[in-house]
């Protein structure tokens, strides 16, 4: 695509340098290990292909959640989003989840969507744990503002970590914000947030050789539960 740099400047919006999240690795239930790293937009491409199968797939407001992350991803890959990031977790190279958020301002992050494409292993929980570790810890805000579309998504945030229900709209729109903050996230880290750094060179290595996506009949597998059907 020819690219007018003139025009895009103004169109871009400004981005501040951010923080880098330090890749960990977790051990799963079933005693995998999935290493949480940082992508940037180079892999967007690769993370597109792992999201379309979510986009038809009416459970659980996968489609919702899918249709809307695969857009973020393609306005962060074209600078059409201000401050976003991503994170993904990998077992022996081939995602499983990811979570995407962004600075809203030095203080406050705007969390956006996590899709875990693995499910019964806790994927989503974890990654959506080194989203708000890398929110209060490594960005250094004050608070992050979460909304959740899925009963599961509410369960998982707003229940396990007692979010502060607000008044505030979130972009996403729905209902209004939930809120966490450094005091809520330090109360809940030694529960909810887990992993050891660094991440073994071998493994690391091989998340970061290639992202793998699995097959579009697999994702519907992993999630819907298609075997033997």
């Amino acid at each position: 695509m020819a690219v007018d740099m003139e025009l895009e400047a103004v169109l871009r919006p400004p981005e501040c340098p951010q923080a880098h999240y330090p890749a960990k690795v977790i051990t799963l239930a079933n005693s995998k290990r999935m290493v949480v790293r940082e992508v940037t937009r180079d892999d967007v491409p690769t993370l597109l292909k792992a999201v379309h199968p979510t986009l038809f797939i009416d459970k659980d407001y996968y489609n919702v959640v899918g249709a809307r992350i695969y857009s973020e991803l393609l306005a962060w890959q074209y600078y059409r989003v201000q401050n976003e990031f991503c994170l993904v977790g990998q077992i022996d190279g081939i995602m499983v989840g990811m979570v995407n958020s962004r600075m809203y301002t030095a203080e406050t992050g705007m969390s956006l969507h996590t899709l875990a494409i693995d499910r019964g292993l806790r994927v989503g929980a974890h990654l959506f744990a080194a989203k708000m570790e890398h929110h209060i810890e490594y960005l250094g805000q004050d608070e992050v503002l979460i909304v959740a579309e899925s009963p599961i998504g509410f369960r998982r945030w707003m229940i396990e970590y007692g979010l502060e229900p607000t008044t505030i709209p979130h972009e996403l729109g729905g209902a209004p914000s939930y809120r966490l903050t450094r005091e809520l996230y330090f109360a809940s880290k030694a529960r909810l947030v887990v992993g050891d750094r660094p991440v073994p060179e071998e493994l690391m290595a091989l998340a970061e050789k290639e992202i793998v996506v699995a097959d579009e009949a697999m994702i519907r597998e992993k999630i819907v539960g298609l075997r033997g059907r």
